[in-house]
């Protein structure tokens, strides 16, 4: 996210305060960005517009401990942490103003996509910045209700895992017939994003796609078939919904 708000000239390195209680990770991010790096949280916040919590889960109870009341009513709170609710966030750091967000690991390359709702405290101005910060690391989605966040976490927050899981397996499938491992990854790397694209820009649905792929008693058909009688449908759906569900159990 920094180097997305950097690059796309968002802010300025001068303009960047971040809070890291690893001195050496404050240290990389300094010299890496030229921005201010500290271990102090309220130090990082004094002075900012946007605030963006970009911790783990685990360690929210301790930033908002450090934080809570400490904010201008006028900063807008960023959070990016998985499972946690506006609810939780603005009781926690006793404060209005915050969106939530749910982006996924492909924005590092500015090619993610990030679903995120706002309270009402949220000025337009305010979430213009949002929208532009999200739009920074790739496609963005603005929701009405912070019930489709938990719901994005299962298929676009977790969905590059699920696709990684795939191409692996592919890519060993390959090598078991035959091919080289260099080969077979080049081969899985490029199906996977030509594929992607192509239903991206073809405007057509998947199941119209697949279909134009699968000639009737072909090899695609054949390999669908084996698909088929393995549930593979029915396993993503009860992997999504067991995402989903964890999800839910992490903000209560």
């Amino acid at each position: 996210m920094l180097s997305a708000i950097l690059e796309k000239g968002l802010s300025t390195p001068q303009d960047v305060s971040v809070s890291d209680a690893d001195k050496q990770r404050c240290g990389y991010l300094m010299q890496e960005y030229g921005i201010a790096a500290t271990g102090s949280n309220r130090q990082a916040v004094d002075k900012s517009d946007v605030v963006v919590l970009a911790i783990k889960p685990q360690n929210l109870a301790e930033v908002m401990t450090e934080l809570g009341g400490q904010l201008k009513p006028s900063q807008l709170v960023l959070s990016i942490i998985a499972g946690a609710r506006i609810n939780t966030l603005s009781l926690g750091l006793k404060h209005g103003c915050i969106v939530r967000v749910m982006p996924n690991t492909p924005a590092q390359i500015g090619e993610g996509i990030s679903v995120w709702t706002a309270t009402a405290e949220v000025t337009e101005q305010q979430k213009a910045w949002a929208g532009t910060i999200l739009g920074a690391m790739g496609k963005q989605i603005y929701v009405d209700d912070e019930k489709y966040i938990d719901m994005a976490t299962a298929i676009s927050g977790s969905g590059p895992a699920y696709l990684f899981l795939f191409m692996e397996s592919l890519v060993d499938a390959a090598v078991e017939i035959g091919l080289p491992r260099d080969m077979a990854q080049e081969l899985v790397l490029q199906t996977v994003l030509g594929s992607g694209r192509f239903a991206q820009k073809s405007g057509k649905e998947l199941a119209e796609l697949r279909r134009m792929v699968t000639s009737p008693g072909g090899t695609t058909a054949e390999a669908l078939l084996k698909f088929e009688k393995g549930e593979f449908t029915e396993l993503v759906k009860q992997a999504v919904k067991t995402a989903y569900n964890k999800a839910r159990r992490l903000g209560e």
